[in-house]
């Protein structure tokens, strides 16, 4: 694998750990080194960049911080995506912005409704207690007086992962937490009162579509997914046309 890097040794005038880190970048962008596949050893990094295990390491955690690579001992570093995480959609989405909540939760409603159809008819026992411990997570954030938006965003994500759909669950895996809404907006802007009766609303939503996909009914996961979805869509849009959240 060493053998296919475009490789230029670092001269003494560079920025050593920068200079390293952007030409790694660079293989992983061209698909030198594929998502899954592990960088070389620290000692093969050493002789091609012609540099310390020091420089090495620095280099190594600047790719941690964009998201590119992870680091588990006695397996390696291995490449976890080919752009930088902050360049990817996710990180372009403000959760707090009325227009961005808007435009998501247009895209969720579409593809979310059939990934909950599909995971109540292809669901396993292991996929409906994953979906059960998430569920419980929300639970316990809410008791905690937190927003939940991480709790909440992994509980979708079991759901896309139990549609055995691949490609459902990557498109999904490219979100993170800020496909969820209310954050500042609810945080600041509205009265705790509101912001504790629409989470508890969240729940109930939840609990509907946790069952349905336990029971494997299908169409009633699809319509409990389209209306959660459908019932933040218009409240965030009431919210958008009145300043008021109800």
């Amino acid at each position: 694998m060493v053998n296919r890097f475009q490789i230029e040794r670092v001269g003494k005038s560079d920025s050593l750990a920068s200079n390293v880190a952007k030409q790694l970048e660079q293989q992983i962008a061209a698909g030198a080194i594929a998502v899954g596949d592990k960088l070389p050893t620290e000692n093969e990094l050493c002789d091609l960049f012609g540099v310390s295990r020091t420089v090495i390491r620095e280099a190594i955690t600047q790719l941690k911080s964009l998201g590119l690579v992870e680091t588990k001992r006695g397996v390696g570093t291995s490449v976890l995506r080919t752009q930088a995480a902050e360049t990817l959609f996710a990180y372009q989405i403000d959760p707090t912005a009325i227009d961005d909540i808007l435009h998501i939760l247009e895209m969720r409603i579409s593809v979310e409704t059939t990934a909950c159809e599909l995971a109540a008819l292809r669901r396993t026992e292991e996929e409906v207690a994953l979906l059960e411990a998430h569920f419980q997570a929300f639970d316990e954030a809410l008791s905690r007086g937190e927003l939940a938006r991480k709790e909440d965003y992994e509980f979708h994500l079991a759901i896309c992962t139990a549609t055995r759909n691949p490609f459902l669950k990557q498109f999904y895996e490219q979100f993170n937490k800020n496909v969820i809404p209310r954050a500042n907006l609810v945080n600041s802007d509205l009265k705790q009162v509101a912001t504790d009766s629409y989470l508890q609303r969240v729940r109930s939503e939840h609990l509907e579509i946790l069952n349905c996909i336990k029971n494997k009914d299908a169409e009633g996961a699809k319509q409990a997914m389209h209306n959660h979805l459908y019932r933040a869509y218009h409240l965030y849009q009431r919210y958008q046309d009145n300043n008021k959240f109800d």
